[in-house]
């Protein structure tokens, strides 16, 4: 079926998970550096903090909600809807005590963002191996597609342009140009002309 979603539709959400790890293994090592109160690497936690909300309260909203209206009797999968909506939930106060530790200078802030870093690891795991094929096998390309415009009507233009070369920060070049090739032309452009730059000069994570 023309409507089906394919491999490469996800994308852009593995794209964006490995941002996630990619930010806490670089606040690991600027702790072990003895630079986690520096303002590139507050800065840095703050972008990561809004973006883990951002992209879970969307997925909220607007993913989950559909796939839960496809498979009202299929209690496994509901069960899998659980448990990525606890998953959610714990990760909540996991980087609030990374957040307190930061800005107190609490002894165990590794500890705390390895904790965080475990959790978050693991909860992508599970939803690249088990949601992300759900999602495959209920929703069509234009259900997918209506989350992805929730999505990036929530960012708004302002959340875009730091969005994009956030997520594209550290990539590979053929991996820039897998990501970056699934948004329309302006948005290409207007990244590589103007996002890109803006984000490059906040030095964020510089050590």
């Amino acid at each position: 079926m023309a409507d089906t979603l394919q491999d490469s539709d996800f994308t852009i959400m593995y794209a964006t998970h490995r941002a996630f790890r990619r930010d806490l293994r670089r606040l690991t090592a600027a702790v072990q550096a003895g630079r986690a109160g520096a303002p590139q690497i507050l800065a840095g936690w703050e972008n990561f903090s809004f973006q883990l909300d951002h992209h879970h309260s969307v997925e909220d909203a607007a993913l989950w909600p559909q796939v839960e209206a496809k498979i009202k009797d299929r209690p496994d999968d509901l069960r899998l809807m659980e448990a990525m909506e606890a998953e959610h939930a714990e990760l909540g106060p996991r980087i609030e005590a990374v957040d307190t530790a930061l800005k107190s200078g609490v002894d165990d802030l590794a500890g705390r963002i390895q904790g965080l870093y475990e959790v978050m690891d693991h909860h992508f795991a599970h939803e690249e191996d088990s949601a992300l094929p759900l999602i495959k096998n209920v929703l069509t390309k234009g259900e997918w597609r209506k989350y992805g415009l929730a999505n990036a009507k929530k960012l708004g233009v302002k959340g875009v342009s730091v969005y994009l070369p956030w997520v594209v920060d550290g990539l590979t070049p053929d991996e820039q140009r897998e990501f970056i090739g699934m948004f329309p032309p302006p948005v290409k452009v207007a990244n590589k002309l103007l996002w890109q730059r803006s984000y490059q000069k906040k030095e964020l994570w510089k050590v």
